[in-house]
């Protein structure tokens, strides 16, 4: 796809969410099943089901994913299309490249060991490797225009309001 291409494709979209705002509002979800054995759940995914259970540092075999690099492969993935989206806007040509996103999470929070350690990733790295026919100055406005429009990156740093609840109700069945 190219800039005209891109273009084309979201100028009614832009019109509409002009026009509408509340058909700008993108329902997302996602669910975890309890079926798995063992201390894991089942996530469905876009090509099959990933099994997520403990890290090898909390116990776990290092068989099943591990929920703190699947946030980070969200934001990868939404950095690297954003990215492409941004290069393709630009009129840049990506010949290759990573996006690349590396943290850090203290076990002791986790397992309780110290209850002033921290539960949760406490820094985040992302950096963008290309092979691109842009030069360092353009790279980088297109590297802050990715930061401003990143789904992933600016629900990190800006959290949402989270809220949590129970109930059998809920369930919808398949």
């Amino acid at each position: 796809m190219d800039a005209e291409h891109l273009r084309a494709a979201q100028a009614p979209l832009k019109q509409h969410y002009r026009d509408t705002p509340e058909a700008a509002l993108v329902p997302a979800r996602a669910e975890a099943r309890l079926d798995a054995p063992g201390i894991a759940c089942t996530v469905p995914a876009w090509h099959g089901d990933t099994r997520a259970g403990l890290h090898p540092a909390t116990g776990g075999s290092g068989e099943d994913a591990c929920s703190a690099d699947m946030l980070l492969q969200a934001l990868v993935a939404c950095a690297g299309v954003t990215f492409r989206a941004v290069a393709t806007a630009m009129g840049v040509t990506i010949r290759s490249g990573r996006v690349v996103a590396e943290g850090h999470w203290d076990a002791r929070g986790t397992l309780g060991v110290d209850r002033a350690a921290p539960v949760g990733l406490t820094d985040i790295q992302l950096w963008f490797e290309v092979d691109c026919d842009a030069d360092g100055a353009k790279i980088a406005r297109m590297i802050a225009t990715t930061e401003r429009y990143c789904v992933i990156l600016q629900t990190l740093r800006n959290p949402p309001a989270v809220t949590t609840g129970h109930g059998a109700a809920r369930m919808a069945t398949p």
